[in-house]
């Protein structure tokens, strides 16, 4: 089973999860308290394949949690000017020494430190960045390995690794001692960090980042008063109470109950009641829930599945000829192929093939949510007028 929840660009776009504009409004901006641009990245990363596996949802949970519950102790991350520092300095095309044989590295350390000023420091100064890296990260994993492993959840193997690559023997030689002090013990630590470290090195930012981005969720969920989601067996379910959208400003709650009893819901009423706002509202809340942090809700319980769908802005395609009604047809085609391939699913509705007369429109509602009903596995929710 696949271990991610599947988001096509249509479902990412009906949601508002990265927004098609910098300055708008979406759920990226949101959650984004990312210190630096590669926890940007990884949280970008999370947020593009949440977690179906309800084991890694609960392990993110209890990570979060974690983070909460020890902040200040995360507050020893590298900051953005020094992660991104040691970065530019390990990617740096900069001259190195290959001499091994001491006497051979001395007299050519010596002629690099004379003759290339310019480029001894900048290796110099990145030497000293990433002394000071791999020292925060040293006490930063210490601090935290004390914590019981069932209290780090997704935190556990994180750690784990990290301190795996700082016990290297290429970075916990640089680790274990004062920062270099003379030019020949800059140089030799350059050597062995860009030779032999730089692959460790940056998989140890990469870590950085991942905490980063864990961080940014926990952060979020605590800021925004989120409420963490109960994770249940069985057939997919939804069941919240006081459920609003995240990104509407004075919301008013609803509930929403659907099982394997109730595997419809259908939303009727006029235009500007609020039925498009409280189907993106449910989708959100089970796309948050995947994500293994709180959801905006008083509570919800879910039964994680393993695809998203939703159907809330169509467009026509004037250069490919297809037309807003073939438009909707196709993306039912999305949710029947879904069922068919036995994938366990929730699919929103809205309005479905109002690009047709109201009479085509309904006789086709009709026959599409007869048969999707029968799905055992899948949960639907539709609006219409």
């Amino acid at each position: 089973m696949d271990s991610c929840l599947h988001l096509d660009a249509a479902t990412l776009a009906d949601l508002d999860v990265f927004g098609g504009d910098a300055e708008a409004d979406s759920l990226f901006k949101l959650f984004n308290r990312c210190r630096t641009a590669g926890g940007e990245e990884a949280l970008r990363a999370r947020m593009r394949a949440p977690m179906c596996d309800p084991r890694d949802i609960q392990a993110t949970q209890i990570a979060l949690r974690c983070i909460s519950a020890h902040r200040q102790r995360f507050s020893g991350l590298p900051s953005a000017y020094l992660a991104q520092n040691v970065e530019r300095y390990l990617t740096a095309v900069l001259p190195t020494l290959r001499q091994t044989g001491r006497i051979e590295f001395t007299f050519a350390a010596f002629a690099f430190w004379t003759n290339d000023e310019h480029f001894f420091s900048k290796i110099a100064r990145g030497v000293q960045l990433t002394h000071r890296l791999v020292a925060n990260l040293q006490r930063f994993a210490s601090d935290l390995s004390k914590l019981p492993e069932t209290q780090l959840g997704a935190l556990a193997p994180l750690i784990g690794e990290l301190e795996s690559l700082l016990s290297r023997q290429s970075i916990a030689a640089l680790a274990g001692s004062a920062a270099p002090k003379w030019y020949w013990q800059k140089l030799r630590a350059d050597q062995h960090l860009r030779l032999t470290g730089k692959r460790t090195l940056m998989r140890v930012l990469e870590l950085v980042y991942e905490f980063d981005a864990m961080v940014s969720l926990a952060d979020t969920t605590d800021d925004c008063g989120f409420v963490m989601p109960t994770i249940a067996d069985g057939a997919p379910s939804v069941t919240a109470q006081g459920l609003k959208h995240p990104l509407v400003v004075d919301a008013v709650g609803n509930g929403c109950e659907v099982d394997a009893e109730r595997r419809v819901i259908f939303l009727t009423g006029p235009n500007m009641a609020g039925k498009t706002t409280y189907l993106r509202a449910v989708a959100t809340a089970v796309y948050m829930a995947h994500l293994g942090m709180g959801v905006c809700a008083q509570a919800l319980c879910f039964v994680p599945v393993q695809r998203l769908i939703t159907c809330i802005s169509m467009a026509d395609d004037l250069q490919d000829g297809v037309s807003y009604f073939r438009a909707e047809a196709l993306r039912v085609k999305t949710v029947a192929q879904s069922i068919a391939d036995g994938v366990t699913t929730v699919a929103l509705m809205d309005e479905p093939f109002k690009g047709t007369n109201v009479k085509d429109a309904y006789d086709a509602s009709l026959a599409v949510l007869r048969r999707f009903a029968q799905a055992e596995r899948c949960l639907f929710l539709v609006s219409s007028h």
